[in-house]
């Protein structure tokens, strides 16, 4: 499937701007960050917490059950994988970013689920074998090209890692399995929307979370999709 826009024009730019604004005020030292009873320290290089982390975490708290073998992909700091961790013994974390990699890994230390999570890099499933009961994904929203490792985090040029998650996920989840979808109307919802469609997902939204920014309400979605 090719990336068709479904915004109009005006929200396509006030996006790109909230984009470059944020882009242009980068971190310069690690930080630590306390969240749903972890502790993570994150680089400069590593996509932060940020105030709208909280509801994929807790889906994924409620979600995970003792014996899931659980992927998180494009996993970050590791935040997801943890809490996952927390539940399940055999989890899996991926992401593009080899620093994010080593990052997901010092915070598994740092929280006593080493044993529990296996870190890798990989694009998309390229590194991903088997299947899962649970996936969790916490996609970038933006569609335009990244310019550095660290934006591959918010950015995904045209859609390409989503689509290719979509067009692959079918091939990793197990028969009952389930996924956990963290998106927001600060992307392209209607793209996300037509590629589950596509490959005949039932979607239920499990949270949602509102903010207003420049005068605009964006809303942001928890899926559960089996």
């Amino acid at each position: 499937m090719t990336y068709t826009p479904r915004l109009n024009p005006e929200d396509a730019d006030r996006i790109r701007r909230w984009h470059e604004n944020a882009y242009r005020a980068p971190r310069e030292e690690s930080e630590t960050y306390h969240h749903l009873g972890i502790t993570l320290v994150i680089p400069p290089d590593v996509h932060p917490i940020t105030g709208m982390s909280h509801p994929l975490g807790r889906a994924v708290l409620d979600e995970v059950r003792e014996g899931d073998r659980v992927l998180d992909m494009g996993t970050g700091s590791g935040v997801n994988a943890i809490l996952a961790a927390s539940k399940s013994a055999d989890v899996v974390a991926v992401d593009l970013n080899p620093s994010a990699v080593e990052t997901a890994r010092a915070n598994a230390v740092r929280n006593g689920v080493a044993d529990r999570i296996d870190v890798r890099v990989s694009d998309v499933f390229s590194a991903v074998e088997g299947r899962f009961d649970l996936i969790v994904f916490d996609p970038p929203f933006r569609w335009f090209a990244p310019r550095d490792m660290l934006e591959t985090a918010t950015t995904d040029e045209n859609y390409g890692a989503l689509t290719a998650f979509f067009t692959g996920v079918r091939d990793h989840l197990t028969a009952d399995g389930r996924m956990l979808l963290f998106f927001g109307t600060s992307g392209d919802l209607g793209y996300l929307r037509s590629l589950a469609d596509g490959q005949g997902f039932t979607t239920e939204i499990v949270s949602t979370e509102k903010l207003v920014r420049d005068g605009w309400e964006v809303e942001y979605l928890t899926f559960l999709m089996h």
